[in-house]
């Protein structure tokens, strides 16, 4: 079969921007870039594990050789949601992708449209819904139960937090990022396999913020209760005011008080963990007594939608970072529990690459 790669224009950029977006759990750019391509080819490997599936294809180039590809999806829950289960790839189907090109030049493709040799794609071509919209009802109750005397209104239900959304890399403002010298020199040194999400270590706060899997909001009047679908992650927001507790150990999810300023919902947390990551990027975060984050709530008129705004405050750089996000509700959103984290592509991956006895060694 006669294939090739082909580099696309910056429209082809926009619009595969807007079909799907890359999905938060590894560092995307320290391993692909936003180059666009497409392959042609046989499907010789196919491994649909959470976070992210594989697989291996093998093209014909345009002189006649042969070469195998690399193909990386997105995690499973994302997939399965929209009609890609374990099934919908196999060895032997012939493909046509889309995606993102592997850095260096090696022959990775991040998956962003997929169609099969019988006409089968992804996404699915009957998906009209667009991320940017809000499919909501004005007056429509999304909540559960107000139990929290100072809120101005219910917040309690599911949101969708892909609203809007924006890859969790490099995302921080201001630009430059105002690293100290010292955090320069320690990002510079990261690994695309230091990302500890690729070993299903939950990304904890501020990471989780931006991604977009939705989350849940429970009212339980002395404190919020936030689900994040992503690693079936909670979090408690405290809202009766009391002190971070003596002797409270940092956490990846740290402690979270929050308060109401008219309409806008406003949490501060402190005690959060060191060895995390502010974005998927790789940017180092001190954590303990280093790093405080505020996060404020902005709720629209018809409360659909809300802007999230996160202030980084951390002695790693020299002023605070910022990351803006969106949610909505949604009529036609599930909640769906998050599909278990397999780490046998990062093992493999390092064992593949001779690097697995010295990064074992790291970890014990």
């Amino acid at each position: 079969m006669k294939s090739q790669l082909t580099i696309f224009t910056g429209l082809f950029l926009t619009i595969i921007a807007i079909s799907w977006p890359v999905q938060g759990h590894h560092s995307f750019g320290a391993e692909f870039t936003n180059d666009p391509g497409e392959i042609q080819g046989v499907v010789t490997r196919a491994s649909y594990r959470n976070p992210h599936p594989r697989y291996e294809v093998e093209i014909t180039t345009e002189d006649g050789t042969k070469e195998s590809w690399e193909l990386q999806a997105s995690a499973v829950t994302g997939l399965r949601n929209a009609g890609w289960d374990k099934d919908f790839v196999q060895v032997g189907d012939e493909v046509t992708v889309q995606g993102s090109l592997g850095r260096n030049g090696s022959k990775k493709l991040f998956i962003r449209s997929l169609t099969k040799a019988n006409g089968d794609s992804y996404p699915q071509r009957t998906e009209n819904r667009e991320r940017n919209s809000i499919y909501a009802t004005y007056g429509k109750n999304y909540g559960y139960v107000k139990l929290n005397e100072d809120a101005p209104f219910d917040i309690s239900g599911a949101w969708r937090n892909s609203y809007r959304f924006q890859v969790t890399v490099n995302d921080l403002e201001p630009k430059p990022t105002p690293f100290k010298p010292e955090t320069r020199i320690a990002y510079e040194n990261t690994e695309h396999y230091d990302d500890y999400s690729l070993r299903c270590v939950a990304p904890g706060l501020p990471r989780i913020f931006g991604a977009p899997y939705d989350m849940d909001i429970v009212d339980v009047g002395s404190h919020y209760q936030f689900v994040y679908i992503e690693h079936n992650t909670p979090r408690r927001v405290y809202m009766d005011g009391r002190a971070v507790p003596e002797n409270y150990p940092d956490r990846p999810m740290g402690f979270s008080v929050g308060h109401w300023e008219g309409k806008d919902l406003v949490i501060e947390t402190t005690n959060l963990a060191e060895g995390f990551w502010l974005d998927g990027s790789g940017l180092p975060m001190s954590g303990g007594e280093g790093t405080r984050i505020v996060e404020r709530h902005i709720f629209a008129d018809d409360l659909l939608s809300m802007e999230r705004v996160m202030t980084i405050y951390d002695d790693f750089y020299t002023e605070p970072l910022v990351r803006r996000r969106w949610s909505a509700r949604d009529d036609y959103m599930m909640l769906v529990e998050h599909d278990s984290c397999d780490p046998s592509s990062y093992y493999s991956d390092i064992l593949e690459d001779g690097t697995l006895e010295s990064r074992l060694d790291g970890l014990l």
